[in-house]
This record gives C-alpha cells, sequence and structure tokens, in this order.
C-alpha cells in the first residue's frame, strides 16, 4: 500500500476475502492518471493477496461515484497521448471485468461517463437514492470509449442504450433499477447494502461462481449453440478441475463445502 497513488485511492479488507477500495479525487473523482493508477494498484495489492473473493468499489466524496474522465487532462494533450489515455481506462475496466473476484460498484451520486464505464466493468452494482448514471460523451463531440457502447447495450438493451448516450440524459436510480443498469437499490448507506450483497452469495464457489458470469455474458456475444457449448465446456470443467467435487461430497455428507 506504499504511496496509494497519490492517496487518491485506498484498499483495505474490511472481511474475510472482501476489499473494499476507496475513490477520493476532489472535487468529483474525474478519473485522471492518478486514480486510473491508484485501481491498478488496488488490484494489483488483491493479486498479491491472492485470496480476494470480492472488491467493492466506492467513493468517499458525497454526490459522487465517478464524474467521468479527466476533461482538463483531455483539453492539454494530443492525439498520441489520447490514445495512451483512453488506452489506461479502458485497461482498468478490462482488467476489472476478468479479475478473479467479484467486484461490486456502490453508487451513491453521479456515475458518468467514465464513471458509469467503470461501474460497468463491475460483476455488480448497487445504487443508493441519489445515484444518477450517465454517458454523455456526445456533448463534447465523443462517444463512450472504455467499453460504454458494448457494456451498456448488454445490461439495458439497444434501445434504452441509444436513448441514454444520445440524449446524454442522467438516469435516476430507481429507473437505473427498473432497466438493469443497477442490481440492488437501497434507501440506506450503500457499502453497507453491498457488504449485505456479498453476504448473500457467501458460502459459493467462487470458481462456480465466476462460471457463471462467463457463461452467460457469453449469451450476448455468441449464437445460441456456441454459448451452449460454451456451458457444457464450463460446467465439465468445474467438475474435473473445480470444487464441485467438494461441494457434492459436502451436500451428501449433510455438511457445510470447505470451498477455498
Amino acid at each position: 500500500m506504499a504511496d496509494r497513488a497519490e492517496q487518491v485511492v485506498t484498499w483495505e479488507t474490511v472481511q474475510p476475502g472482501v476489499t473494499v477500495v476507496t475513490a477520493l479525487r476532489p472535487p468529483a473523482n474525474a478519473l485522471g492518471i492518478p486514480l486510473l493508477d491508484g485501481l491498478h494498484a488496488a488490484m494489483d495489492a488483491a493479486d498479491a493477496a491472492g485470496d480476494v473473493k470480492v472488491m467493492i468499489i466506492v467513493s468517499a466524496i458525497p454526490g459522487f461515484f465517478a464524474a467521468g474522465a479527466d476533461i482538463k487532462h483531455l483539453s492539454s494533450i494530443d492525439a498520441e497521448s489520447f490514445t495512451a489515455y483512453g488506452d489506461k481506462m479502458r485497461a482498468v475496466n478490462d482488467r476489472l471485468a476478468t479479475a478473479p473476484y467479484l467486484s461490486i460498484a456502490a453508487v451513491d451520486g453521479l456515475a458518468l461517463g467514465g464513471g458509469l464505464e467503470l461501474a460497468m466493468a463491475c460483476t455488480l452494482r448497487v445504487s443508493g437514492p441519489g445515484g444518477k448514471f450517465g454517458l454523455p460523451e456526445v456533448k463534447i463531440g465523443l462517444i463512450p470509449g472504455a467499453g460504454g457502447t458494448q457494456r451498456l447495450p448488454r445490461l439495458v438493451g439497444r434501445g434504452r442504450a441509444l436513448d441514454i448516450m444520445l440524449t446524454a440524459r442522467q438516469v435516476p436510480a430507481d429507473e437505473a433499477l427498473s432497466i438493469g443498469l443497477v442490481d440492488r437499490l437501497t434507501d440506506g448507506d450503500v457499502l453497507e447494502a453491498a457488504l449485505a450483497f456479498v453476504g448473500e452469495m457467501k458460502g459459493a464457489s467462487l470458481p462456480a461462481q465466476r462460471a457463471v458470469v462467463r457463461t452467460v455474458d457469453a449469451a450476448f456475444d455468441t449464437p445460441l449453440e456456441e454459448g451452449a457449448a460454451y456451458e457444457v465446456a464450463q460446467e465439465q470443467s468445474l467438475f474435473e478441475d473445480g470444487e464441485a467435487a467438494e461441494g457434492i461430497t459436502a451436500f451428501v455428507e449433510k455438511r457445510r463445502p470447505n470451498f477455498r
């Protein structure tokens, strides 16, 4: 946890297997280089620990999850630097989406542009009543380029995704829940709600949970027959090399499984 990427991102283990990553880059958690480097550092720490099952990403700034790309930074760079900046944003999101653990974005405030793209890269999203979600890039002549045009339609469908991106509007928390952009809505503290969500998933096999995510994601990328074949391969792999043997044995013996 050295230097903590200028202290704009911190992380701690709050219970066995659960890491909370907190973003604090005033005034609005703009996704500048320090914050992106901090997120990479948090994931480096999770990889080094080797025992993380769920990562929760939350903001310490009231009213903001992350307001999006660092526009001031964009205003001062050339095309080559723009490419490098975009690559760094995409690398964070892609790494989070393919991490060997589950992830939850705990949002209470604005999650706009790159902030929403970060939240969509997580496995799941929890929102407080103040959550607002949007991809307003067309207002500055760009498109959501860190996975937004690809992940949003997979969550809410083509028509709703186009509505959100073409109008650049902010989607309130209750609508976000109704269209599947967020998975849980709470009237209380979003971190507590995220931890409660973790509690519901506790006791299951992480390899099996990750396989569920992969096979569900495959449903959006492949024809039905190919997706079904991929499902079979994942199931077979879990039986041969995963934790299914322990799960089945525990069920027969009427005890809790000892998953890793």
